[in-house]
């Protein structure tokens, strides 16, 4: 095993604190490089260098100087507004790439991110090889279990989600009773969950039918080694607040940040987490 640091881009949420943690814990060391200010509290215990979008030859130079040749994404990033007074030599000369590909899906922009940086020489590693335990298992890890309604509405989810990833827009969808009540976008899970809470009243006619089931899967043909789903404890109340009866994911291909807390607030809302069998979803892509 290499013993060169491991350098991390770490965005909003739990997964970079987690990778950050299991790589340390290997003996590896870790450099985070935190983009357009963003400094997050449990990084004081790391080093850390402080990005601008607008200079990516800075951050190549600092990676190259603290002799890191892996170089993770992790967590969200919102896209920047870019400044073109101040970008550097190296984005200048990668503009006629980038700017077009920050207009598409987040594939494509990222499919095009990680093709400059393995060019200056760093190899793209994905957070599930440092913590393959956090994919999600085959099968219901929860007390509740999918009902036939519940099972119905995920085989519809499968679907919705499947061409939405075509589509390169998001890598999940809402269903109840057969109906879609919500497709994540670039605002992400939670904003969708907070849409069906406070629209989807009146779109479960039955009664004693399906309340409906949170589905999240990756985009077919996309490199997990940049972007896979996660979900999580906030998941799953914002789950509960729209009132859904569960949520399904692909097994071995969703992370879940924290499974022991995630599956135990599951229980006490009374929510279950199912995940399917990968080849129950065709035209996926393996991890890397």
């Amino acid at each position: 095993m290499s013993d060169s640091p491991v350098a991390i881009v770490a965005g909003t949420g739990r997964l970079p604190e987690l990778l950050a943690s299991s790589i340390t814990s290997s003996g590896r060391k870790v450099l985070l490089v935190l983009m357009g200010g963003f400094q997050p509290d449990w990084a004081a215990g790391y080093t850390s260098f402080e990005a601008a979008f607008e200079k990516p030859g800075r951050v190549f130079d600092a990676l190259s100087k603290a002799g890191c040749n892996e170089l993770i994404f992790a967590g969200a990033i919102v896209r920047p507004r870019l400044n073109p007074l101040k970008f550097d030599a190296k984005m200048i000369s990668i503009t006629l790439k980038v700017l077009p590909a920050l207009k598409g899906g987040d594939n494509r922009a990222l499919n095009v991110i990680r093709e400059i940086c393995e060019v200056e020489g760093l190899t793209i590693v994905g957070a599930h090889h440092y913590l393959e335990e956090l994919l999600a298992p085959v099968g219901t890890l929860t007390k509740s279990t999918p009902t036939q309604n519940d099972f119905a509405d995920i085989e519809r989810a499968k679907s919705i989600v499947k061409h939405l990833g075509h589509a390169d827009t998001g890598q999940g969808a809402v269903v109840a009773q057969g109906l879609c009540l919500g497709l994540e976008t670039v605002q992400g899970t939670d904003v969708m969950l907070d849409f069906v809470a406070n629209t989807a009243s009146n779109y479960r006619p039955d009664a004693k039918g399906g309340q409906g089931i949170l589905l999240k899967a990756p985009k077919p043909g996309q490199d997990w080694r940049i972007d896979l789903p996660a979900i999580g404890p906030e998941t799953v109340e914002n789950a509960a607040k729209a009132g859904l009866s569960g949520i399904a994911l692909q097994s071995k291909s969703v992370l879940i940040l924290g499974i022991e807390e995630t599956v135990d607030r599951a229980n006490e809302l009374g929510l279950f987490i199912h995940a399917f069998d990968v080849e129950d979803l065709p035209d996926t892509q393996a991890p890397q």
